[in-house]
């Protein structure tokens, strides 16, 4: 990762950054990403940059929570989150597809045993022929090897006996799995949302399991909190109300910012925006009278200084979930609100940084900073050797869909007085890579530790430095970096 950044777009010296406008950062992007917001906050916390505000969509919606409180280094610390061995768990196949195609293979390599065994037959007698005529003793004891092995395996005593009984234990595991998800299909269907699908795609579900993820933000946030190491840790419904409690009654503190998440709502297919704003603000945000669909923003917008705040770990985890990838996050909704009682199936959208920008304005913002952490191939010459995993495949399209949308959102016509963005020019690791990758230009494996460093020296590269130095305006000098 030792490419050249790219730099954010430049104002002109009128609209140059200032730490008396009110500041936005919007943490955007999916997967991995997280680990880059963690990098850059980090170097935002060094430097002493003024946030007033910060929002996230994706997996920023957990880097703005945990910045929002001035916990940010649960995140970069050499025990963060992103520094851990528990990331490389993120967004692995689901434990029972993975169990299932175990047992699975296991039951095919016990079948093809005989097969095999005499298929070696084509390469050992060659080679002990080849042997023999170079005048070497071995290959006719190689020869005799092979023929007593297959003796054995062919045994009265061993091939109707074994071989089936190995084959029956593993597909007897692989129908105990079976059973195991049948079983689980049925108790989500008595607590959750009901689905409208063939009994076989209902027991496959979605590929990729998120609840790492989310139990590892979820328990770091926990921490954060004041958590003791050996107290058990709260429902989710307890933690997002003791967090937004602390929030609600600190802000305006030093360290405590605003906060604006966003998830994408795939029954009603909105996008839901979830704030928690200074008293300043907070009336004319959430009753928007006179502006542009006004009604219809009643449904879409939450208070997490109300009741909505019974709704934060649950965003967290909608905001960690990837639309096709894993399962939704169900969001209850109380009978007496707008929605009436219903659950809604809730992921990240990619793209939806667009959404963010729409509503700081709304917010009072002045100047944003947008992080990204998946970069544009600005020209030719630029292509890689493209990734035939499904994995690969599928953080190829996350990544793309998620570098358009900031390139379009950062175009719009907004009232800002500056907007600067910092994003890797290179990044090899996909939004899935959580166990890392192999880098074709510097030829070895990068780990997602390596992006919290990248977005780390970005943020002084593209922004500290250049922006924010030169306006003069820094509040303190940051200390030497750790490389």
């Amino acid at each position: 990762m030792s490419a050249p950044s790219a730099a954010g777009p430049t104002p002109s010296p009128r609209d140059a950054y200032s730490p008396q406008l009110r500041t936005a950062l919007v943490l955007t992007g999916a997967g991995t990403a997280g680990a880059y917001h963690a990098g850059v906050l980090r170097a935002l916390q060094e430097a002493g940059v003024k946030l007033d505000l910060v929002a996230g969509t994706g997996v920023g919606v957990a880097s703005a929570l945990f910045a929002a409180i001035d916990g940010s280094a649960r995140l970069w610390d050499h025990d963060g989150v992103w520094r851990t061995p528990v990331v490389e768990r993120f967004y692995r196949a689901r434990l029972a597809l993975r169990v299932a195609a175990w047992a699975l293979a296991a039951a095919w390599a016990v079948a093809l045993v005989p097969f095999a065994v005499l298929a070696a037959g084509l390469l050992v007698y060659p080679a002990g022929f080849l042997l023999q005529t170079a005048g070497a003793d071995a290959g006719g004891q190689v020869a005799n090897l092979y023929t007593s092995f297959v003796r054995t395996v062919f045994d009265p005593a061993f091939l109707p006996s074994v071989l089936p009984r190995a084959f029956l234990i593993s597909v007897t595991a692989f129908l105990a799995v079976l059973a195991v998800l049948a079983v689980t299909v049925l108790m989500a269907d008595r607590r959750g949302r009901r689905d409208r699908a063939p009994v076989w795609w209902r027991l496959v579900g979605a590929p990729l399991s998120a609840s790492e993820a989310v139990g590892a933000m979820s328990l770091a946030l926990w921490r954060l909190l004041g958590g003791a190491a050996g107290a058990r840790q709260p429902r989710g419904l307890d933690l997002s109300r003791v967090y937004a409690d602390l929030l609600k009654e600190n802000l305006g503190q030093p360290g405590f910012r605003e906060l604006l998440l966003t998830v994408h709502d795939l029954d009603v297919r909105r996008d839901f925006v979830f704030a928690m704003l200074g008293e300043r603000y907070r009336r004319d945000f959430f009753r928007p009278q006179g502006r542009p669909g006004a009604e219809l923003r009643v449904a879409e917008l939450f208070d997490l200084a109300g009741v909505a705040r019974d709704h934060l770990t649950a965003v967290m985890s909608a905001g960690l979930r990837l639309p096709l990838g894993t399962e939704s996050e169900l969001l209850g909704f109380p009978a007496e609100s707008f929605w009436c009682g219903e659950r809604h199936r809730a992921v990240e959208r990619p793209g939806a940084v667009d959404r963010l920008l729409d509503e700081l304005p709304a917010a009072g913002v002045e100047q944003v900073i947008v992080v990204s952490a998946f970069p544009e191939v600005e020209g030719p010459h630029g292509l890689r050797v493209a990734r035939g995993d499904w994995r690969g495949r599928l953080g190829d399209y996350l990544a793309g869909a998620e570098a358009a949308a900031v390139r379009a959102a950062l175009a719009a016509d907004r009232p800002f007085r500056c907007v600067f963005l910092v994003r890797p020019q290179y990044n090899p690791l996909g939004p899935l890579d959580a166990a890392g990758c192999y880098d074709e230009r510097s030829d070895r494996r990068v780990t997602v530790a390596e992006l919290v460093d990248r977005g780390y020296e970005d943020a002084y590269r593209q922004f500290i430095d250049p922006v924010v130095g030169a306006s003069g305006e820094r509040l303190e000098a940051h200390p030497a970096r750790a490389r």
